[in-house]
């Protein structure tokens, strides 16, 4: 229920003046006496003695503990006949930031007294903030003090509200009823209320005229904000953070020199533990039973938790017994102090004679929290192992991980007398990145590393060296390296932020330049089809600002696009000599078909190309200019990842892991699938199932549908469900969601991950009744199916958490934005995602609540008719423009 919330706004935030509605004024004058009178004759030509109401005026005052906080501010002038009525906001000169808790209002009721001059008819005071800390709300009757002004001081002789009176009196005790009612503690029954109402509004006018004094109606402004009624809870900004002054000296605190430093029982202890006279002793040491079950916990922590200092000499102690264990090898290098040269030195022993580790595991080792160049270079030998195929699915990582690399290492690897190549044959200048590529070197080769640490391992080259020696030996590899590296020597923010990793990145290329030159005939060629290549993208980034500045609607400017491309002469775009696809390298285009080029209607307006072939066929693409793609990048590698993961354990989700490249910060290439948003199936065909009716027709299957479009529709919803379940996607609505005529569903646009979604309490899952009811409803089979699939999909991911976990905290210092946000919580994000904490059976129990709890998510399907309603109004917009 919403009425059980207290929505509230803090009055620090509040950044506007304090308004005031001056009501009315209730009761009756009281004539001054004969003698009075006769004292100053000029009163009877005052207010009092005028037969109807005078024309009197308020002022209004802010105070703070006595003092005024601003100018008094006064109504307009008002003629008035029957009563006294000013029914007028007052704008006060002072915000709701600059109010002191104890602020209050001090009211005065003027009446004028011959040219020039006035008398006080009667005053009142009332605080801004009740004893609660809030910002008074609605309307309230004040009493008003004959004959004097409003009082600021603390206390005030003219309180608007006294607390014997609120205790006692009718009025007050209707006051505070009132106010429970407005705030939703009282059932509202509409009818009985507006009788209530009539029945308080008689009991308080009688209780005015029957008491001596006047009362002033004033009233508070209410905060509403998307029909939600907002108080204003007094707070001062940056009230949270602690402030070292003492308010009482009982205790008095002595700072402690030796705080900071060593304690020098835990350092000898330490010292003692892992000395290495221990080592012979601890050679034949075997856990029992107990201490066994322990270290099996301890090894099978995801690679996030911090190890207890109990925890760390334990795995220590019991090193000898770990080496027969892979997955222990991370826990045991963290357990290890690096600047112990002696510790050090057992450390690097034991890893040669470690079992080996998966190359999965060894990625962690490449993280930040790893400096030592041994073990990094131990990392490496264990990536050595992986097939290219599995590369390819690290590689965008493993360039992030260069950032933890040591940098002199990488400088050193370049040849002398080339630290600039010398010839540009790059179209863009300005790109000192992009001409790295187009350079002559010597010929001398990198110089090999010599061995450090441990027998077994060949451990000769750093991460920079391996990646470069691997790409030389593919050209898929080298495609994807080139284009990675590319958009970090390119990154404006980096270049300004951290200098430095700028620097690393345009060494790793030109050792990557200097590299492809040295090899052979096919290495060479491979260089400069990847010369062709940013030769044929800046072109294309030019052809695109050149549409962009064209004026006019989406149709003059894909003619102008159109008409650019056939135009082969200038833009050379159309008909090139065949080179790699950037996005897909395995296919060699041969240029551009003009007249199949469109622009899509979003903003940005992206190209749809088509591509030909080499070998006769075409390949659609999309071009987007003006768009960072590097966390839809980092999203789709991570789908494809996971979607390889399912298949290795025989589970085939049919999900579309599009391919996504960057191409730089501003620009890069997105493959195109053939399919229809959800949104628009419904609009044209009514539901799912009639989409499927119409494209696969087949009698005997379920629904009239062909049973394998039907099966593929049910396992990529669950596939889709799981993995944005997991990676936090936000912003889901049925626009981003895409059906092929196949029954392949699938999401588009990760511009929110991690948990960030622009609408308010989004659903655990994306799971909408639409979709359910494409499956048949929730009591249909195919339902049931999805929900198994769910389960399976979601058992078998945890099972590879460290390796998605590991791939996540190498990417903590990427410009990605919904990393960039809170880097330090990224990889605890993904993690509380997969509850770790749970046993196989818990979790899926713990997946059956979050499929109930998103199917019934009501609030997704009022938040999905509001973006409806509003793509409609941007439609109707655009097909007016």
């Amino acid at each position: 229920m919403d009425t059980d919330k207290f929505n509230y706004v803090y009055s620090c935030d509040m950044d506007i003046n304090v308004q005031l509605k001056i009501g009315s004024l209730e009761g009756k004058r009281e004539q001054k006496s004969y003698k009075a009178l006769l004292e100053d004759p000029m009163l009877r030509f005052s207010g009092l003695y005028q037969e109807n109401c005078s024309d009197l005026y308020v002022t209004c005052q802010v105070f703070a503990e006595g003092k005024p906080l601003a100018l008094p501010v006064r109504t307009s002038y008002k003629a008035f006949s029957t009563r006294w009525n000013w029914n007028e906001w007052l704008r006060l000169p002072v915000k709701y930031p600059d109010l002191p808790q104890s602020a209050q209002v001090a009211l005065t009721v003027w009446d004028i007294y011959g040219p020039g001059r006035a008398v006080p008819v009667g005053g009142t005071t009332v605080t801004l903030f009740g004893k609660y800390g809030m910002f008074r709300q609605g309307m309230h009757d004040l009493k008003v003090w004959p004959g004097v002004e409003g009082d600021g001081g603390e206390p005030t002789t003219t309180p608007g509200r006294t607390s014997s009176s609120l205790a006692e009196d009718q009025m007050g005790r209707l006051a505070k009823l009132t106010k429970a009612h407005r705030q939703g503690h009282m059932v509202k029954v509409d009818w009985l209320d507006r009788l209530t109402f009539r029945e308080i509004e008689m009991i308080n006018e009688s209780e005015k005229r029957s008491s001596n004094f006047m009362y002033l109606m004033v009233e508070f402004p209410r905060v509403k904000s998307n029909d939600k009624e907002y108080s204003i809870v007094y707070y001062e900004k940056d009230g949270d953070d602690a402030s070292p002054v003492l308010t009482s000296c009982d205790i008095v605190k002595v700072p402690d020199p030796q705080m900071g430093m060593e304690n020098l029982v835990e350092s000898k202890h330490h010292k003692l533990a892992r000395s290495l006279r221990s080592g012979p002793s601890d050679h034949d040491l075997k856990p029992n039973a107990a201490t066994r079950d322990q270290l099996n916990i301890i090894v099978s922590y995801p690679p996030t938790k911090q190890l207890s200092s109990e925890e760390q000499d334990l795995v220590w102690k019991f090193r000898y017994y770990l080496t027969t264990q892979e997955k222990a090898l991370t826990k045991f290098l963290k357990c290890v102090n690096w600047d112990l040269p002696q510790e050090a030195k057992q450390a690097l022993e034991l890893l040669g004679k470690w079992k080996p580790m998966d190359v999965e595991d060894s990625l962690e080792l490449l993280s930040s929290h790893f400096t030592n160049p041994t073990v990094r270079r131990y990392a490496v030998a264990r990536l050595q192992q992986a097939d290219d195929e599995d590369l390819l699915m690290y590689l965008l990582q493993l360039v992030q991980a260069l950032k933890y690399e040591n940098f002199s290492d990488i400088q050193g690897g370049l040849d002398p007398g080339s630290k600039r190549d010398s010839q540009g044959l790059s179209d863009d200048a300005a790109l000192d990145s992009s001409q790295i590529l187009s350079g002559t070197s010597g010929s001398s080769t990198t110089p090999q590393k010599g061995k450090e640490g441990a027998d077994s391992e060949n451990l000769e080259q750093d991460l920079c060296t391996f990646l470069i020696s691997r790409a030389c030996k593919n050209s898929t590899l080298a495609n994807y390296l080139y284009w990675y590296v590319i958009v970090e020597c390119e990154d404006q923010d980096t270049q300004q932020r951290d200098p430095k990793t700028h620097e690393m990145y345009l060494n790793v290329m030109r050792r990557f330049s200097q590299a492809l030159l040295k090899g052979d005939k096919t290495v060479r060629v491979m260089r400069s089809l990847l010369a062709a290549q940013q030769t044929f993208v800046d072109r294309l980034v030019q052809l695109m600002k050149a549409v962009q500045r064209e004026s006019g609607n989406r149709k003059k400017k894909t003619e102008r696009l159109q008409a650019l491309l056939a135009d082969n002469e200038k833009v050379n775009l159309s008909e090139i000599e065949a080179i790699p696809l950037p996005l897909e390298p395995q296919i060699r285009i041969k240029g551009i078909i003009p007249e199949t080029a469109t622009l899509f209607k979003s903003a940005l307006m992206p190209a749809k190309l088509i591509f030909k072939a080499e070998d006769g066929a075409t390949y659609p693409v999309i071009f987007k200019h003006g768009d960072d793609l590097r966390q839809d990048q980092l999203i789709l590698q991570i789908i494809s990842l996971m979607d390889k993961l399912l298949r290795k354990e025989n589970l085939d989700l049919k999900l579309t892991p599009y391919k996504v490249l960057a191409t730089s910060t501003k620009h890069g290439f997105m493959q195109f699938v053939q399919s229809v948003p959800v949104a628009e199936v419904l609009a044209t065909e009514g539901n799912i199932q009639s989409f499927f009716r119409k494209h696969a027709p087949s009698e005997k299957g379920p629904y009239g549908i062909s049973s394998e479009v039907m099966d593929t529709y049910v396992k990529s919803c669950a596939g889709y469900c799981v993995i944005t379940y997991i990676l936090g996607v936000g912003d889901r609505h049925l626009d981003n969601l895409l059906l092929t005529k196949t029954g392949k569903l699938f999401h588009i646009d990760f511009g929110y991950i991690l948990g960030r979604d622009p609408k308010p309490l989004p659903p655990p899952m994306k799971l909408s009744k639409e979709m359910v009811e494409g499956m048949g409803g929730m009591q249909s089979e195919q339902y049931q199916e999805f929900r198994k699939q769910c389960y399976t999909a979601f058992l078998h991911l945890r099972r590879y958490s460290n390796l998605i976990l590991n791939l996540f905290s190498l990417m903590v210092d990427a410009n990605i934005p919904d990393i960039a946000l809170e880097p330090d919580k990224t990889v605890k994000k993904v993690q509380d995602k997969f509850r770790l904490d749970l046993s196989d059976e818990e979790a899926v129990h713990y997946m059956q609540s979050l499929i109930d709890e998103s199917v019934g998510a009501l609030f997704a399907a009022v938040v999905e008719q509001i973006h409806k309603f509003a793509q409609v109004g941007v439609n109707n917009s655009k097909h007016r423009s």
